[in-house]
C-alpha cells in the first residue's frame, strides 16, 4: 500500500524538485500540489491523505498554523529555507524538517520515518537495505555504495568524500545529511570533518583513529563519546 501525499509550496521550483523526489519513490502516491495553504486545507478536509511535504513560509495561512489545524490527522514534513522553525515544526510534532536546498538522499531519510508497519518504505534507504545511493553529479546521476564498504566519510568544505574499499565517492553534501543516511549503529564521528566505520577500524590511541593505514585525526570534542562506543562493542 502507497501512502498518499500531497505538496503545499509557493514556490514553483521547490514544488517541481519535491514532484521529482516522490516520483521516485515507489511507495509514495501524489495526490495533488497547491501553492495555497488555504486550498490545500480545504482539500485535507474532504480527502484522506498520509503526509503534507508542507513549505512554512505561505502567504494567508503560514504552514505553521495549517499544521496546527489539521492536527495529528495527517504525518507533516516542513521544507522551508528557513532553520529558525525547526524547534517550532518538532514542537508540532512534525515527522520531520528539511531545509532548502533540499538534497535527494535526506528526502528519503525523511520519507523512511513515515511508514507504518502496513505500508512499504522506499527500499533505497539505509535502515532498509545494506546500501545507499549517493548523487554525483549534478545531472541527477547517482552512485550505489554498500555500507559494508564504507571505511570513512570526510567533509570537504561543501562537499563529501565516501571513502570505501573500492575508490572514493565524491557528492555535493554535508558531513550531517550523510552520517543521516548511515546506521548510527556502525558509523561514528570522531571529529568535525570526519566519521568512521566501527567495523573497519585497525587501532587507535589518544590523538588517531587509524583504518587501512590511513590516520585520521581524533578530535578532543568526540573523544570521549567515541571511546565510550568502541568500549560498549
Amino acid at each position: 500500500m502507497k501512502l498518499t501525499c500531497i505538496i503545499v509550496d509557493d514556490e514553483p521550483p521547490a514544488i517541481r524538485l519535491l514532484e521529482k523526489y516522490v516520483e521516485r519513490i515507489p511507495s509514495l502516491e501524489k495526490l495533488a500540489v497547491f501553492s495555497d495553504s488555504l486550498k490545500a486545507l480545504e482539500f485535507l478536509n474532504m480527502n484522506t491523505v498520509d503526509v503534507v511535504f508542507l513549505d512554512i513560509q505561505m502567504p494567508q495561512l503560514t504552514g505553521l498554523q495549517l499544521s496546527k489545524i489539521i492536527g495529528d490527522n495527517v504525518k507533516v514534513i516542513f521544507t522551508t529555507a528557513y532553520p529558525d522553525f525547526a524547534l517550532e515544526g518538532f514542537d508540532l510534532n512534525a515527522t520531520d524538517y528539511l531545509l532548502k536546498p533540499i538534497a535527494f538522499e535526506r528526502f528519503y531519510k525523511a520519507v523512511s520515518k513515515l511508514a507504518p508497519e502496513n505500508k512499504t518504505v522506499p527500499a533505497t534507504t539505509a535502515a532498509a537495505t545494506d546500501f545507499i545511493f549517493i548523487k554525483t553529479d549534478g545531472k541527477n546521476k547517482f552512485s550505489k555504495i554498500f555500507l559494508n564498504d564504507i571505511l570513512y566519510v570526510e567533509a570537504l568544505q561543501n562537499y563529501v568524500s565516501i571513502h570505501t574499499s573500492g575508490g572514493t565517492v565524491i557528492t555535493h553534501s554535508s558531513l550531517k545529511n550523510i552520517l543521516d543516511l548511515l546506521p548510527a549503529n556502525d558509523f561514528v564521528q570522531i571529529h568535525r570533518s570526519y566519521a568512521v566505520a566501527l567495523k573497519h577500524i585497525d587501532t587507535t590511541d589518544s590523538f588517531s583513529v587509524f583504518i587501512k593505514e590511513k590516520e585520521l585525526p581524533l578530535g578532543s570534542t568526540y573523544k570521549e563519546a567515541f571511546f565510550k562506543r568502541i568500549g560498549d562493542l
